[in-house]
C-alpha cells in the first residue's frame, strides 16, 4: 500500500518493549514523530506537554491481567483531559465486549495483538485522518464565528457623522427591508464594499 507520509504526532503505550518497537518501525515509514512510552502514570504528563494526533494504548498493564479495566481507567483519563484525542485501544485478546466497551467510553478504535501490520497502519490512518478532519472544521468554525461577529457589529467599519454619510445609513435601512435588487456605484476606495456589507447585516436575507 503506498501512502505519502505524514506529519503526524503518534504516541504508543505498552509495558511489552517489543510491542513498542514493532509498532515503532511499522509508524515511523509513515509519519513523522513516534513516541513511546512503558509506564501507563506517565500518559497524562506526555500529552499534556505535546500534542499527539492519535494515541496508542494497551488494555492491560499487569502481569496476568486481561480484563481491559486498566486500559478503560486510562482511555478515560486522556478523554478527561483532552476530549477530543484519537486513542486506538490495543489488547491481545479478541473480547468484542471489552471493545464495544472502549468505544462506549471514548475509544476512537481498536486493534488485536498480535495484529497484521498493514491493518495496525490502516487503522492509525483512519484515526489520524479522523483527527485532521476535526481539527479542519473546528478551525472553519472558529473563522466562521468571527466572520459572524464582525458582520453582527451593525456599521462598526464605517466611519463618517456628516449628513452625506447619515442620508446613506438611512437609504440602507430603507433598502434592507426590501426584496429589491441593489446597484452600489463609486469610485474606487470610497466604500462600496462596506455598504454591501451593511446592507447584508440589516436585510432580512443575511
Amino acid at each position: 500500500m503506498e501512502i505519502n507520509r505524514k506529519p503526524g504526532e503518534i504516541l504508543i503505550i505498552d509495558d511489552d518493549r517489543d510491542i513498542l518497537l514493532t509498532a515503532r518501525v511499522v509508524l515511523k515509514k509513515q509519519f513523522g514523530n513516534i513516541q513511546t512510552e512503558t509506564d501507563p502514570a506517565r500518559i497524562i504528563p506526555r500529552i499534556q506537554e505535546d500534542s499527539f494526533d492519535v494515541i496508542l494504548l494497551d488494555m492491560n498493564f499487569s502481569a496476568g491481567a486481561t480484563s481491559g479495566k486498566e486500559g478503560i481507567k486510562w482511555l478515560r483519563e486522556i478523554i478527561r483531559v483532552i476530549p477530543t484525542a484519537h486513542v486506538v485501544m490495543m489488547t491481545a485478546y479478541g473480547d468484542i465486549d471489552l471493545a464495544v466497551k472502549a468505544m462506549q467510553e471514548g475509544a476512537t478504535d481498536f486493534i488485536v495483538k498480535p495484529w497484521d501490520n498493514q491493518k495496525l497502519l490502516a487503522t492509525v490512518i483512519n484515526a489520524y485522518r479522523l483527527h485532521q478532519s476535526i481539527k479542519e472544521i473546528q478551525a472553519l468554525r472558529k473563522k466562521q464565528e468571527l466572520l459572524h461577529h464582525d458582520i453582527d457589529q451593525e456599521f462598526s467599519e464605517i466611519i463618517g457623522r456628516s449628513a452625506r454619510m447619515k442620508q446613506v445609513m438611512e437609504t440602507v435601512n430603507k433598502v434592507a427591508g426590501t426584496d429589491a435588487n441593489v446597484l452600489i456605484l463609486g469610485e474606487n476606495g470610497t466604500g462600496k464594499e462596506l455598504i454591501a456589507r451593511a446592507l447584508h447585516r440589516s436585510s432580512d436575507r443575511h
